[in-house]
Parts: C-alpha cells; structure tokens; sequence
C-alpha cells in the first residue's frame, strides 16, 4: 500500500469539515418531506439507525470531545475499540443512520420514490466524507507520521474487510463520560428524526 502524502488542506476541504454537520441536515429534510413510514418500517428503520448510533456513541468513548471541533485535530492516535476495525468508526455509524431513518421512511413510498430518496441521501454523504477523510488522515500523517502509516496499513478506512488489529498494538479507552458532550447534538437529531417518524404515521391514519 503507497504511503499516504500529507498534503496541504484545501479552503474547500476546511470548509466542509467545519460544516459537516450542517451539510447532512438536508439528508434529513429529504427523507422527512417525501418519506411515508408505515409501521413496520419505522420499527425496521429505527432498529437499523439505534446500531448506527450505538456505533457512534462507542467510537465517541474513544475519541472525545475533539469530534465536535471546527479544526482537525487528534491530541493522540486512537487504535482502539471501533477503530481497531476501521479508520473511520464515526461515518459508519452515520451511514448506518442514514440507512436506516432511510428504511424507516420508504415503507409507503413507490419504490422509484424510495431509490430516489436513497441515491440523493447516498451522493450527499459520500460526497462530504470523500472531502473529509482525506483531510482529517494528513492530518495524521502529517502528525504522527510513521505510527499512523502502520495503522492505515493494516485497518481498513470504511469497511472491515481484515483482520482487526491486533490487542496488542491498540491504543486508547473508552470514557463514558465525554458522552454527554460530544454526542449530545446528535442523539438530539436522532430522537428529532424518531418523533418525525412516529408523528407522520399517526398523520397517515
């Protein structure tokens, strides 16, 4: 695997990383102005988003607060829990969630409705973490140079297809406490997005 260069952000780069958050609030909007639950896809979708946040929330154990900073910045290299997995534990969870408040809102929806929904939710997230990830790892490059090329040699970025790293070689602990924090914003969206559901299939009665 080439090593990774640690290149200069770009002001467009910087840009999306201090508006992540703000940039997949459309994701949301898309699914709750054109979405119609039905029962058991709000409890299918909402099962599926619950994992993504329980993702999250263990990766936000390891990573703390700085996950809510406008800057990139990591005051230690984080190997553990989710991240001895993959690189970047916290998108998957998001992904997860979009997943499944997608589920949750395409169970009365034609299917071309329901693909719709999805491709645009899709494009919207790969496309800002395509802008960030690239970002945030030189940044570590650049930072912890050789310790995180031996990570991102032997953990994948998205998706687990290796071995987890090995117990021996992770670093970090989980600290409950940071919970309260750093993921308060988001389980304020998520229990926003759970009401949504439960107010338009009572609408639909």
């Amino acid at each position: 695997m080439p090593r990774l260069n640690a290149l200069p952000p770009s002001e467009w780069q910087m840009w999306v990383f201090k508006n992540r958050g703000l940039l997949l609030v459309p994701v949301a909007l898309i699914l709750v102005l054109f979405g119609s639950p039905s029962l058991r896809s709000a409890v299918v979708g909402i099962a599926v988003a619950g994992l993504g946040e329980l993702i999250r929330i263990w990766a936000v154990g390891y990573s703390g607060v700085t996950t809510r900073s406008d800057i990139v910045t990591a005051p230690k290299l984080v190997t553990a829990g989710p991240y001895a997995f993959v690189r970047n534990p916290l998108y998957v969870g998001n992904a997860i969630i979009a997943l499944g408040f997608w589920l949750a809102f395409s169970g009365n929806v034609p299917i071309t409705t329901s693909l719709v929904m999805f491709a645009v939710v899709a494009v919207l997230i790969v496309s800002v973490y395509a802008t960030i990830i690239p970002l945030e790892e030189s940044y570590l490059a650049q930072t912890f140079g050789g310790e995180f090329e031996n990570y991102r040699q032997a953990v994948a970025r998205i998706v687990p297809l290796s071995a987890p790293l090995p117990r021996d070689e992770r670093q970090g602990e989980w600290n409950g406490r940071v919970i309260a924090r750093a993921e308060i914003i988001t389980l304020a969206y998520f229990a926003l997005m759970v009401a949504a559901v439960i107010v338009k299939i009572r609408a639909a009665r």
